[in-house]
Order: C-alpha cells, then sequence, then structure tokens
C-alpha cells in the first residue's frame, strides 16, 4: 500500500498550539522507557491483581544501541518544561470541519518485502484486556463476524470498543469517545493509592504491512486521559506512550527511528490517540521512520473505516427534503438516499429493488421515489398489480431489513461518516457495526440478510461486524463465511 508519509491521514485541528518539537534521542532531560512488557499494555502504580485494571501507561522496549544507558523509573516525572501540547488528528468527521490538510513532509512508503501486499487494511481482531465486563478477552474477526450471547454477556460493549477505537483513529478527542468513562471499568477493579481507575483495550489491523497491534490503556478516575498507548509490528515496538507526570496534560512518547539514534521522544497530549498524530510528527527521512509511518497509516485506514448503522423505523417514515443523499447513523433519510441512489446509481438502486423483494410482504418490482408538491420525498415500494405503498406504511422489520441492506450495497460516498477522501477506495475496505442485526426481523429476512453481508463480503470491499440473538446465531453458524464469536454470560 503506497501511502505518502504525513499527508494522507493527518489533519491539524482548529484552535490548538503546535505540537512541541520532538526532543532529541539522546537528549538525557528525556526519560528512557524499560524493557518487559506483557500483550496486553499495563499501567504502573496499581496493587497487582486479577482484579484490579490499571491506571497507567505502559512500559514498552526501547530500541538499543550498545552504549545505550540505564532505563529510568516509569514512575519517576520528566525532566525540562513542556510547552502547551498540541491537538493533532487525522482526518475530522463530517460535522466538524478542521484545518487543511499539511504539505507532504516525506517520501512514499515502499512496500514491504514481507506481508500481504494485495490486503486491504481490516481488523482482525479486538482485544478487551479490561473493558466493562469483559477480562482478558481476545476475538478473531472475519468479514462477516457476529457476536452472540445471552443479555447481559458484553455482546454491545465488544462492538462499542470498536467504535471507540475506530472514532480515536479519526482524530476524536477521548472525552467525545467515552461520556461516561467511568461505567467501563470492570467493577472489580480497585484503585489504586492515588484513586486511579481505568480499562484497556486493543485490536490488530492487518494488510499489506502484515498485522499491525495497537492497545490503549486509558485513566477514567479521578480525570479521563490516555496513560499508555503501543503500536508494534513484526516483533518491533514502533511507538510507545507512557505518563511520567499524572500534573501534566501529556503523556511522554517515543518512536522508532533507526537513524543515527534509535528513538525520537516528544511529549503528546494526553486526549488523542498516539498513532493518527504520527504523519504529522514523522518527517519519514530514515527507514525506521518509513516503518512507524506506513504501520500507522495501516492502523488508521483499517480503524476508520467503520460505519455504525443503527436503523430506527419510527424516524424513518416521514418525507424528507432531498439532499446530499448521504445515509445517516439512524437512517432517518431513507428516502432522500433512495432518491439520490434512483438518480446516480441505477443499477445499485436495481440490485436493492431484487433485496427488497426478498425481505418484503408480496411481490416487489421496484423502489421508487415520489416528489412531493412540498419539495420533499417520499419513498415507496412498487409492488405488482398494486398502489405504489408508501414505505411509511411497512412494519418495523422491513424497513430496518432495507436500510441495512441499503448500507451493505453501499460505500463510503453514500453513508454520512469520516470518509479517507486522501486513500484510493481500492485500497480500503469498510466495516459495518450493526448492533442488534436481527432487532425486529423476522428469520427469513435475518438470513437474507446473512446471505447478502457473505456474497459483499467477498471481494474485500465491506466487512460486517454485529451482535445478533440466538436464532440468528445459530443460523449464523450454519452459513459459509459467518464467524460467531460466542460470549459467556
Amino acid at each position: 500500500m503506497d501511502l505518502t508519509c504525513g499527508s494522507a491521514l493527518a489533519r491539524t485541528p482548529k484552535n490548538r498550539p503546535s505540537v512541541p518539537a520532538p526532543a532529541s534521542p539522546s537528549d538525557p532531560a528525556s526519560p528512557s522507557v524499560p524493557e518487559a512488557v506483557p500483550d496486553a499494555v499495563p499501567a504502573s502504580g496499581v496493587v497487582p491483581s486479577s482484579d484490579v485494571v490499571p491506571a497507567a501507561g505502559p512500559r514498552v522496549p526501547e530500541a538499543r544501541t550498545p552504549a545505550a544507558s540505564t532505563p529510568a523509573s516509569p514512575s519517576g516525572p520528566a525532566s525540562g518544561s513542556v510547552s502547551a501540547p498540541g491537538r493533532a488528528a487525522s482526518l475530522p468527521r463530517v460535522d466538524r470541519p478542521r484545518a487543511s490538510v499539511p504539505e507532504a513532509r516525506g517520501p512514499v512508503v515502499p512496500e514491504p518485502r514481507e506481508g500481504r501486499t494485495d490486503a486491504r487494511p481490516a481488523v482482525t481482531e479486538l482485544r478487551l484486556s479490561a473493558f466493562a465486563g469483559h477480562r482478558s478477552a481476545v476475538h478473531a474477526l472475519g468479514p462477516v463476524t457476529l457476536f452472540a450471547g445471552p443479555s447481559g454477556s458484553g455482546k454491545t460493549t465488544a462492538l462499542r470498543a470498536y467504535e471507540a477505537l475506530a472514532r480515536l483513529c479519526a482524530g476524536d478527542p477521548l472525552d467525545e469517545v467515552f461520556p461516561d468513562a467511568a461505567d467501563l471499568v470492570p467493577e472489580r477493579a480497585r484503585p489504586d493509592a492515588q484513586g486511579r481507575r481505568g480499562f484497556r483495550i486493543g485490536c490488530t489491523v492487518d494488510g499489506p504491512r502484515g498485522p499491525v497491534r495497537l492497545d490503549l490503556a486509558v485513566q477514567a478516575e479521578p480525570r479521563l486521559r490516555i496513560v499508555g498507548e503501543r503500536l508494534t509490528a513484526r516483533g518491533r515496538t514502533l511507538l510507545a506512550t507512557a505518563l511520567r507526570d499524572p500534573g501534566r496534560s501529556t503523556v511522554q512518547a517515543e518512536w522508532h527511528t533507526a537513524g543515527a539514534t534509535p528513538v525520537t521522544r516528544a511529549p503528546l497530549p494526553d486526549d488523542l490517540l498516539g498513532t493518527a498524530l504520527l504523519p504529522l510528527r514523522v518527517a519519514g527521512r530514515t527507514p525506521g521512520q518509513l516503518e512507524v509511518l506506513a504501520a500507522a497509516e495501516q492502523a488508521v485506514v483499517g480503524l476508520r473505516s467503520a460505519f455504525a448503522c443503527d436503523p430506527r423505523p419510527e424516524r424513518m417514515r416521514a418525507p424528507v427534503p432531498p439532499g446530499a443523499g448521504r445515509l445517516r447513523r439512524d437512517c432517518r433519510n431513507l428516502a432522500e438516499v433512495l432518491h439520490r441512489t434512483h438518480n446516480d446509481c441505477p443499477r445499485r438502486h436495481h440490485r436493492l429493488a431484487t433485496v427488497a423483494g426478498a425481505g418484503c410482504a408480496g411481490t416487489v418490482t421496484g423502489l421508487g421515489v415520489r416528489e412531493l408538491p412540498d419539495g420533499t420525498v417520499r419513498a415507496v415500494l412498487e409492488r405488482n398489480g398494486r398502489p405504489a405503498t408508501p414505505l411509511g406504511r411497512l412494519g418495523d422489520g422491513e424497513l430496518r431489513y432495507l436500510a441495512l441492506a441499503l448500507t451493505l450495497l453501499t460505500g463510503p460516498g453514500i453513508l454520512e461518516m469520516d470518509r479517507i477522501a486522501e486513500v484510493p477506495d481500492a485500497m480500503q475496505s469498510l466495516t459495518l457495526l450493526a448492533d442488534g442485526l436481527d432487532r425486529g426481523l423476522d428469520r427469513r429476512q435475518s438470513g437474507e440478510l446473512l446471505r447478502l453481508a457473505v456474497d459483499i463480503a467477498g471481494d474485500g470491499h465491506i466487512r460486517l461486524a454485529g451482535t445478533a440473538g440466538d436464532r440468528t446465531a445459530e443460523e449464523a453458524r450454519r452459513t459459509p463465511g459467518v464467524t460467531v464469536v460466542d460470549l459467556d454470560g
């Protein structure tokens, strides 16, 4: 995957001061990071126990030269002054415009000598080390994945962790992603002497660079902040951050350089994901920096290409004004989107009409759109030999079925999502997140949706991760191409 370093993913938000310049790797005022880390991002300052969720930063191995000095204690404060942290993020959400993309500052990343160079970045593993009711959970994700289990087993929570990582990679601040962070701390987690508690999540993004792991430690109490982050690929730690001084709103970051000096150190803000900031901070002048950028861009592209869809039939029945035709999360503007696809994407619209016949009552011959005298548009279902039926007259299950089918048959250009326009569509795979995929659907409708999802996912452009009840999960186990993750209550 050839991506231009520093330009494909990063934008600088408005009203934030510039980020301090990186410290030299040889700067004695910059603390080094000790070696030896477990799989999940750990935290210091908390009594080690199976019931405790750490709340400080990770300890990550440092690339060393033969003359490397003994690492400093992870709890020691960083020396020297730290200027006001900047806030830099990858591409913005649709509803929050930001400044223009900075110019490219490095060469094009070369293709790796190893790895699946034909693969689009995609999340293939979700790790919930300590998140709400999940402990030490590792879930493999396929092109079509359903989380199943009894009520209270954590199906929705698992999907929420995925969406949270996607939003952080899009540059969303931590407090917007986790407005109720304290509720996500495991119940049995005991605070340390400073009253700190938190949670840990992570994932693996597979793609042209091979598997890239991202792990995150979040302190929820007494103040919400990212206290540890680690990005690894091919057994090498490429980025590590740790909380050094609790009195400052920064974390100390180290990223792989592999030039005249092994690592570069700099403070980063504690409310933004460091991985999403790397394209703004790494010049891409050494092979090590290119490796860091390639891994960060793969993680960001794989995670950000997600759309959470939760159709609400009660909001989909009324006529709507015509507009840009980008489907919202709750699908309230379904008629507007059908108006656009009817005019601009006739082949896709015809396929949707065909799929509608498998999930709606009667003999469906097409989907139409009627322009009303007040300027609004209303979607109608055309049935053989019968007057057109406004979609507002359909049942909840039929409306949810149509909305979910539409999301599977469209792409980022039709969905109201933070589209990565700088990266070609051929290098992206959209992941649809559908909590309660079968909610309100009968057996026939849920089965048709599963088969449609498997068929669409076959070309690698669209993936599906959702939750489902027992009946749909049983059918999914018999459907080739569907991965069912069973959660215990």
